[in-house]
C-alpha cells in the first residue's frame, strides 16, 4: 500500500507531513513511501534524509500521487494537486473543513475519502492525534519570543551597577493549550504574567505556572464551560463586566498575547481600538487569531502594525510554520497516531474502523459525499429570510372623503455580522486540561 506526501505549495506553509522519523515508522507498518522533491526543505528535511529513512524519492506532485492509496498533507489540496489523486484515495490534513464549504464539495466531487484532523474530538484517547494541541503549544511560544524580539526592553527584572531593570507585565488571553504555552515561556523569560478566561478551571491551571488569573465575576463564571472543556456562551452583562475590567488591567500592560478562536466562526475581538490607545508607547501585542480575522482591533495578517500611539500589533500569519521543523515532527506523529490502530498487520495495509470516534469525528468526505454530521448540518440550514420592512405614508384625508391608500414599499433588511465588539469573546482556542499541570499539554483530558 503506497503513502504519498506532497510538497506544500500555499504561501508562508513550510511544513510538510511528515519528517524522516514518521516516515521510517510507516514503512515499519508495511507502508511504501514516495515523497515529493524537495517537500521537506521549508522543515529542514532534506531529500537525503528521507530516502535513509526508505521512500522514494518522487519528481513531482504527479508522480508521488500515482498510485497512492493515502496521501498526507499539512493542508487541504488545491485544485491542481486534485487532479493527481484517484477515487477513493485516502487524504488526512488540515481542512479548515468548517469554514471552507466549497472546498469540501470538490474533495467529495473528486471522490476522496478525506479526513479533516483539526476535527479531531477531544477524548484522552485522541491527545497523541490532535494536530490543533500539537501546533497550538508551538504558537504559543513562538508569541511569546515574537513579541520578546519587538519589545524595545528585556523581559526579567535586571539589577545592575546602573540600576534596576524593571520586568516586563505579560497578558494571556484565553487559556487554552497555546495561552498555557505562552504563560510558561513568558515566565522562563523572566516577566511577570497574568491570564484571563471564562473557564474558572484554567485559574488553577494559571497559578500552577507561576502566573496570576484576572476574574471578572466568579459567580457567572461557575457555569462557563462546557462538559467537553470549552467556554460557553456568555449573557452581555459578562461582557460589559469582562470589557471594564480588561481596558483597566491593559493600561499596565507591556505585552498582550490574545489566542481566542470561536471553531468554525469569525475569532471575537478581545482588544479594542481604545484599549491599543491606552497602553503605553513601545508596548507590544501578539494576535495570534489573525486569520481568523483577529482579536485586536487594528491587526493585520502578516503585517506588524504600529499604532498611532506607538504600540506594535503583530499578526503573523501561520505561526507553527515558522517553527518549521518541529511543527512538521509533531504534525506527522499525529498523522502515524491516527493511521496507526487502522492498519491490518496480517493481510498489511488499511482496515479503517468506521465506528472509531476519532475516524467518525474527522471523517468529511466519502464515496463522493459530504458525511460529517457538522457539515451536513451547516448545509441543511435554510439561508437566511430577508425581512422586509413596510413603508407607508398617510396623507390626511380631506373632509368626507377617505384617505387614498399608497403601495407599500419594500425594504430589504441587512443582517449585522456575526462578530464581537468587545471582550465579550469566550476564548475558546483548545479546550482546559483537566488537572493543573507543571507545564502546559498538548492537548485536553477531558471527554467530549
Amino acid at each position: 500500500m503506497k503513502v504519498a506526501i506532497l510538497k506544500e505549495r500555499r504561501a508562508g506553509e513550510h511544513r510538510v507531513a511528515a519528517s524522516p522519523e514518521v516516515v521510517g515508522k510507516l514503512i515499519a507498518l508495511g507502508f511504501d513511501l514516495a515523497v515529493e522533491k524537495g517537500a521537506g526543505l521549508g522543515a529542514s528535511f532534506t531529500d537525503e534524509a528521507y530516502k535513509a529513512a526508505g521512500a522514494t524519492i518522487a519528481s513531482d506532485p504527479a508522480a508521488a500521487a500515482k498510485g497512492a492509496d493515502v496521501v498526507l498533507k499539512v493542508q487541504g489540496p488545491e485544485a491542481g494537486e486534485l487532479a493527481h489523486l484517484r477515487k477513493g484515495t485516502v487524504l488526512l490534513a488540515s481542512l479548515n473543513a468548517l469554514t471552507d464549504p466549497v472546498g469540501m464539495k470538490a474533495l467529495a466531487k473528486a471522490g476522496l475519502t478525506a479526513f479533516a484532523m483539526e476535527l479531531m474530538p477531544r477524548i484522552t484517547r485522541a491527545q497523541g492525534m490532535d494536530i490543533l494541541s500539537s501546533q497550538s503549544n508551538l504558537a504559543g511560544y513562538k508569541a511569546v519570543l515574537d513579541a520578546a524580539s519587538e519589545y524595545g526592553r528585556a523581559f526579567p527584572m535586571m539589577m545592575t551597577a546602573a540600576g534596576t531593570v524593571a520586568p516586563a507585565r505579560v497578558f494571556i488571553m484565553g487559556v487554552g493549550v497555546a495561552g498555557l504555552q505562552a504563560i510558561a515561556t513568558a515566565k522562563r523569560l523572566g516577566g511577570v504574567v497574568t491570564a484571563t478566561d471564562v473557564r474558572p478551571a484554567t485559574k488553577e491551571q494559571v497559578q500552577s505556572l507561576g502566573g496570576k488569573f484576572l476574574t471578572v465575576d466568579p459567580e457567572m463564571e461557575k457555569d462557563a464551560q462546557t462538559d467537553g472543556g470549552y467556554a460557553r456562551e456568555m449573557p452581555p452583562e459578562y461582557f460589559e463586566k469582562q470589557k471594564a475590567v480588561v481596558a483597566e488591567h491593559i493600561k499596565k500592560q507591556d505585552v498582550v498575547i490574545t489566542t481566542a478562536l470561536i471553531p468554525g466562526r469569525q475569532a471575537p475581538i478581545l482588544v479594542t481600538r481604545e484599549m491599543v490607545a491606552s497602553m503605553a508607547t513601545g508596548s507590544v501585542i501578539v494576535d495570534l487569531a489573525v486569520e481568523a480575522g483577529g482579536n485586536v482591533e487594528g491587526s493585520k495578517m502578516g503585517e506588524i502594525v504600529v499604532s498611532a500611539n506607538g504600540v506594535k500589533i503583530i499578526g503573523h500569519a501561520n505561526v507553527p510554520a515558522r517553527l518549521a521543523e518541529d511543527a512538521s515532527a509533531l504534525f506527522g506523529r499525529n498523522l502515524l497516531n491516527f493511521l496507526s490502530p487502522h492498519v491490518d498487520k496480517e493481510k498489511g495495509g488499511l482496515a479503517i474502523n468506521w465506528e472509531d470516534e476519532t475516524v467518525s469525528g474527522t471523517l468529511v468526505t466519502r464515496d463522493g459525499k459530504i458525511v460529517h454530521p457538522r457539515l451536513l448540518e451547516a448545509a441543511a440550514k435554510p439561508a437566511p429570510r430577508k425581512k422586509t420592512a413596510a413603508k407607508s405614508t398617510t396623507k390626511k384625508a380631506a373632509a368626507g372623503k377617505a384617505p387614498a391608500k399608497k403601495p407599500r414599499v419594500r425594504k430589504s433588511a441587512v443582517a449585522a455580522p456575526d462578530r464581537s465588539t468587545g471582550p465579550a469573546a469566550t476564548p475558546v482556542e483548545m479546550p482546559a486540561p483537566a488537572a493543573a499541570p507543571t507545564q502546559p499539554t498538548d492537548d485536553s483530558s477531558k471527554e467530549k
